[in-house]
């Protein structure tokens, strides 16, 4: 039988429609909180939250154009691979490490105490996974997280410490998504905004509308990384 994540009570806010704003508008609204039920409704809508302008005002965004990565169009490159036999990779046994080390070092720092008890305790309870990347030593060198609805994974940050790190989680997660198995049944790898770095591993930009559209398609799907995730039963399924 497919696990699933463990419900979550219902969203308390009445959250902005993204199919409803103004093209090219990436903030759609500020104020709710990080509770369960607000992340699970907000992410369900092509929402993610973050704060704005440094000021501790939690808003809600839906970026248009939306950077995603193809699952079946990820670039890797001869020195990438090298860097895949260096590491090695496990899923969801370091959530809260993972997402230190994605908050440290970061001008912005948006990952706050906040986001950690909400992210951790969406972990806890099968929303959000982690992948981790260990050196030979022993070491987390490099990892990202995000949050996962049906078919469609977020990937919220990640981080390296270790050259190539971050992009082999990368690597993993597109894996652990399927590839071209999940690109045809529909699943997204969402990363928000397209930056130059991604892009050079096959991040495209799409229009909202877009989507949107795929993303009604993806929830339908069964998740998967709650079923391959080694956390144990209880910590996977919260209790």
């Amino acid at each position: 039988m497919t696990r699933r994540p463990r419900p979550v009570p219902p969203c308390a806010w009445e959250l902005p429609d993204p199919a409803r704003a103004p093209a090219g508008q990436d903030l759609l609204g500020v104020g709710a909180d990080l509770a369960p039920g607000t992340l699970v409704e907000a992410y369900s809508r092509g929402l993610f939250p973050m704060e704005v302008d440094d000021d501790a005002t939690l808003g809600w965004w839906s970026p248009d154009p939306r950077g995603v990565l193809p699952l079946d169009g990820l670039r890797v490159s001869r020195s990438l691979r090298r860097s895949l036999r260096r590491y090695s990779v496990t899923v969801d046994e370091a959530f809260d490490a993972v997402m230190d080390g994605c908050a440290e070092g970061r001008p912005d720092a948006w990952i706050t105490a906040q986001f950690r008890a909400a992210y951790g305790e969406l972990h806890r309870l099968g929303w959000a996974h982690s992948f981790e990347v260990w050196d030979n030593s022993g070491d987390l060198v490099g990892g990202l997280y995000g949050v996962e609805i049906g078919g469609m994974f977020a990937g919220e940050s990640m981080f390296h410490r270790a050259r190539d790190a971050s992009k082999v989680a990368l690597v993993h997660a597109v894996d652990a998504l399927g590839g071209s198995q999940g690109a045809a049944e529909g699943r997204i790898l969402d990363v928000q905004w397209r930056t130059s770095h991604l892009a050079s591993l096959g991040v495209i930009d799409i229009p909202r509308g877009e989507y949107l559209a795929r993303l009604q398609r993806a929830r339908t799907l069964a998740p998967r990384l709650i079923a391959i995730s080694r956390a144990t039963p209880d910590q996977a399924e919260g209790r």
